[in-house]
């Protein structure tokens, strides 16, 4: 089962300062509707050939649109030994929404 975390969870430990790495698991072209600062960008199609790239000894927070994509990401990366992955349920859309509505919803 995937591991969820909220997307108010998620902004306390960036708030925090907590040692974690946002992942949006985006296309190019939604990067430039919505995102969030800080996050490292990958697509879903190409996480297997930066995999390397991502950490596995601090909390990886997984988003995308609406948590359906960024969900099957964190499977994924499960299955590659990532127990740090979490999907942020909802995605961008529950961030707008909840947290910070100035974000572009689409």
């Amino acid at each position: 089962m995937v591991q969820q975390i909220s997307v108010e969870d998620a902004k306390a430990m960036r708030d925090r300062g907590d040692p974690v790495t946002l992942l949006d698991v985006w296309e190019p072209w939604e990067l430039d509707v919505a995102g969030l600062d800080g996050a490292v960008s990958i697509p879903m199609a190409l996480i297997p050939a930066h995999v390397d790239q991502l950490p596995r000894d601090q909390p990886l927070l997984v988003l995308c649109r609406s948590g359906v994509r960024s969900a099957r990401v964190v499977e994924w990366l499960e299955m590659q030994g990532f127990h740090n992955a979490l999907n942020i349920e909802g995605g961008i859309l529950a961030w707008a929404q909840r947290l910070d509505p100035t974000i572009r919803q689409y």
